[in-house]
């Protein structure tokens, strides 16, 4: 296939705002769902595209320890890998003791309910009725809620926030509803966490215009799935959506993240690669891009840009 020179120069652009970027949302393997790579795969992808962090996701295990390992083993890649828990049936759910182990271990991410969370289980004949499965039949999920009889939040759960809040580390919505999440991270505020993350807000959550805003008046970052606007089998979303999705959070307060690593859909970086390409058509500034793939990330983790 003959390339132009505009496709050459608009290849370099991508490649040159790829450069620190960060993946806070990968869901590579071995994991029980199928995956088109694993963890060792997403870390040369990665550092082949000069990121600066990425973080692994498993809907059922911790995976610190891999990424503690992987980065031991290949330190010359220069890509700082992290992971962390999501508070499923797997572990134990809304659980304070694997909480504190994950963060113990350095887990930068604490996940709410996502297969396991009431609201997902409620949506697998509707909304989520694509949603991955896992490989081999598992047992049933037990509904977890973040919230008691009452709808407060509940004791656990507050646990679960103050030990967030003494590690200083990031609690995401997981598959929380809206609803719910909005009473989670009012309470987590109250807390002292300092970091909070909405995943994904307009698939399965939710989320209207004015959730995000008021998620964002709390604090939050709203993260959204790189996977539903490239191309593959999970996209849903317009450009122009995304756009106005940016516009409703503010640059300052939007994270793009890949969530990929599924059967059908783009490796994580060349998610990252349409992502940007479709930023640049829309005449996105350059500086805005750096900060929705990388800048506002880093700043979850902990780290400074290079």
């Amino acid at each position: 296939m003959n390339t132009t020179a505009g496709d050459t120069t608009r290849d370099a652009e991508v490649a040159e705002l790829l450069v620190g970027a960060v993946d806070l949302h990968c869901h590579s393997g071995p994991a029980a769902m199928p995956r088109i790579l694993d963890h060792h795969d997403a870390l040369l992808d990665c550092a082949a595209g000069g990121f600066s962090a990425l973080v692994y996701k498993d809907h059922f295990y911790l995976g610190t320890a891999h990424a503690i390992i992987l980065e031991k083993l290949f330190p010359e890649l220069g890509v700082k890998l992290f992971s962390g828990i999501a508070l499923n049936n797997a572990n134990g759910g809304i659980n304070p003791h694997a909480v504190d182990h994950a963060i113990k271990l350095g887990a930068k991410i604490v996940w709410m309910p996502t297969l396991s969370a009431a609201n997902h289980i409620a949506q697998l004949e509707t909304v989520g009725k694509n949603f991955p499965k896992t490989a081999k039949k598992m047992l049933d999920p037990i509904p977890l809620r973040a919230t008691d009889a009452d709808g407060q939040v509940s004791d656990v759960t507050k646990q679960v926030l103050d030990l967030i809040a003494e590690g200083d580390i990031i609690l995401a919505g997981g598959h929380l509803d809206a609803a719910e999440m909005i009473k989670v991270f009012a309470e987590a505020k109250r807390r002292g966490v300092r970091k909070m993350l909405v995943n994904h807000p307009t698939y399965m959550i939710g989320c209207t215009d004015d959730d995000i805003r008021e998620l964002v008046s709390l604090g939050a970052h709203i993260e959204h799935s790189i996977c539903m606007w490239v191309e593959g089998k999970s996209k849903k979303f317009t450009p122009q959506q995304l756009l106005h999705l940016i516009e409703v959070a503010g640059v300052d307060r939007t994270v793009l993240s890949s969530d990929l690593g599924l059967v059908g859909s783009p490796r994580p970086v060349e998610g990252f690669r349409q992502i940007v390409r479709i930023l640049l058509d829309q005449q996105v500034p350059k500086a805005d891009i750096r900060r929705l793939v990388g800048t506002n990330a880093l700043g979850l983790l902990n780290l400074a840009p290079n």
